[in-house]
């Protein structure tokens, strides 16, 4: 990105958006536990790193003329996006020695970034993350479960926030912290201990125990097949000393609710019914709250957090207040001391390259969804909706609906030269399954007949599993493969957008999809760019929402009179 500067006579007040740790669980019967998963050994890591130096002007220049200041931004999208001000290049150095970094990623399967628009921008996928670690005495105190001190931390708040390449606006993604995913094999940077893939679905949120957030990236990337370019993470204390820089965010209940029940659990969280203004250790029970909002589930704390976040984005770029250099001293203290971040934003110079960037988007371009998805037993999954929403976010689509029409895209041919059809191995798959129908049985053998009376006579039919595809797909593992790939699709009719290079296969392979469950000829579904229903879309601008309070944890203030 190149880097901005910054004119005026006050310093840059930017966006503001929180994460949180996360709640009680009922399986552990201590906060935040997972069924059947019980505290690890735990080890330090993140050690505090200095970042680049950069000087903002002569020392003691400043007072010589006048009232001039070096200026920056920090953003810090775990709990803050926001401009700061300093007094001078000593501080600025302070303030890089407090931001601590790991590695972007663990994972072996690298995505491309994406191409360049017309005007050469590309867009910016940046991973929140909230860890739940009890790894001192303050995050101990905050998050209780007191056998848990020192285990290995859970990245119980996950959100992907994607910025458009025209920097028009801003998508946020929530992942329910139990979605059952395949988390790839992950190495630890600090000791080199290698951690298996796993051999069956597994929570989201243990991916942070597998070596690091960069392991939790490493996960998002191959559900997703999104690019990921920078993860933020926060735990507990950073959240309360972010939400008290800060200096409260309203946010609003339909009934008085307090987040407690008679076995304990709840965050604690107690406030009136109307708008409250909530900051620190209240701020952090209203983003850990499940008991007590709605059905008492993980989407509903999901939802509360989204509202947390567009109140605070609202309230940041409305308040005047933040102007007092001071205060802002106080924020870019708080804010660089609470947050991990990948090497790529390890300097005060890089967030504030990233905020001037985040800065351009309109608060009613700026849209908070969660991943769509349905219950497997206690936990989730996710369902064709949500591979609409991640498809959405690879093409750079806005999730608001709110996007001007983009030209059609040509599609590129490979310049390695296809071998002859008959010379072309293809392995077939069955993926027609879907979330309400089963395969449609012997259809892998039906397409590679297709295949082999197209001239591929070495397309056979791997009748051993049946994996989900929504669409269907041809798929390579190097580049020598894909002119081969292409011709597969070509022949059948499937555009060359669906030609996807993928480790996950040893040969071309023609992944049968849902949308061809019958019939001899292929026909590519048309996209709908629209964000599903299931997504539950708030944009931040919308200021009416009040979170709806489960009956079972309401409280009457007359009775407490008495």
């Amino acid at each position: 990105m190149a880097q901005s500067s910054v004119r005026g006579d006050g310093p840059a007040v930017e966006d503001t958006m929180s994460l949180a740790a996360r709640d009680e669980d009922p399986q552990s019967g201590e906060p935040g536990g997972e069924p059947g998963g019980g505290p690890a050994e735990g080890r330090g890591r993140h050690g505090g790193g200095g970042g680049g130096r950069r000087r903002g002007g002569r020392r003691g220049a400043g007072r010589s003329r006048g009232r001039r200041v070096l200026r920056w931004s920090a953003t810090v999208l775990a709990v803050v996006i926001a401009g700061t001000a300093g007094a001078g290049y000593l501080y600025y150095q302070h303030l890089n020695g407090n931001i601590k970094k790991d590695k972007l990623n663990l994972g072996d399967n690298k995505i491309a970034a994406p191409t360049p628009n017309a005007a050469g921008q590309t867009p910016l996928n940046i991973l929140l993350i909230g860890s739940d670690a009890r790894d001192n005495k303050e995050n101990q105190k905050l998050g209780g479960a007191r056998e848990t001190f020192g285990g290995t931390p859970l990245a119980d708040v996950q959100m992907l926030l994607h910025l458009s390449a025209d920097r028009s606006n801003m998508s946020v993604v929530s992942m329910p912290r139990d979605t059952l995913v395949q988390i790839p094999k992950c190495t630890d940077p600090d000791d080199g201990k290698v951690y298996p893939a796993s051999t069956r679905p597994t929570a989201t949120n243990e991916s942070l125990g597998h070596g690091g957030p960069g392991c939790t990236v490493a996960t998002w990337q191959e559900l997703t097949g999104i690019h990921i370019d920078h993860f933020m993470m926060i735990d507990f204390s950073g959240v309360v000393s972010m939400a008290d820089a800060i200096g409260g965010v309203p946010v609003c209940v339909d009934a008085n609710i307090h987040s407690r029940n008679a076995s304990g659990e709840g965050s604690g969280l107690k406030l009136e019914k109307g708008t409250t203004k909530i900051k620190g250790e209240t701020a952090l029970k209203w983003l850990r709250t499940r008991y007590g909002f709605g059905d008492n589930t993980d989407l509903y704390r999901a939802e509360a957090q989204h509202m947390y976040m567009n109140s605070m984005v609202r309230e940041l770029r409305a308040n005047a207040t933040l102007s007092n250099p001071n205060k802002l001293r106080k924020l870019a203290e708080a804010a660089t001391e609470a947050i991990v971040v990948d090497e790529g934003l390890g300097t005060i110079a890089k967030m504030y390259d990233l905020a001037n960037e985040l800065k351009k988007v309109p608060t009613d371009r700026i849209t908070m969804t969660t991943m769509p998805n349905r219950l497997v037993g206690n936990r989730v999954e996710p369902t064709d909706d949500a591979e609409t929403v991640f498809r959405m976010v690879r093409e750079d689509v806005a999730l608001d609906g709110k996007d001007k029409k983009k030209a059609k895209k040509e599609e590129k041919e490979s310049s390695d030269p296809a071998a002859a059809d008959e010379e072309i191995a293809v392995q077939v798959r069955n993926g027609t399954g879907t979330d309400t129908l089963a395969p449609v049985g012997g259809r892998a053998t039906a397409v590679t007949q297709l295949l082999a009376g197209e001239g591929f006579t070495q397309a056979v039919a791997d009748s051993s599993s049946s994996v989900a595809q929504p669409t269907t797909v041809v798929r390579f593992p190097s580049a020598d493969l894909e002119g081969d790939a292409q011709r597969v699709a070509k022949a059948l009719g499937i555009p060359l957008s669906a030609v996807k290079k993928s480790t996950d296969v040893s040969g071309v392979t023609l992944i049968v999809g849902a949308d061809w469950r019958e019939g001899t000829k292929y026909e590519a579904p048309k996209k709908e760019d629209k964000t599903p229903e299931s997504a539950n879309a708030l944009n931040a601008s919308d200021d009416s929402k009040c979170m709806e309070v489960n009956p079972n944890y309401t409280w009457e203030k007359e009775k407490e009179k008495e």
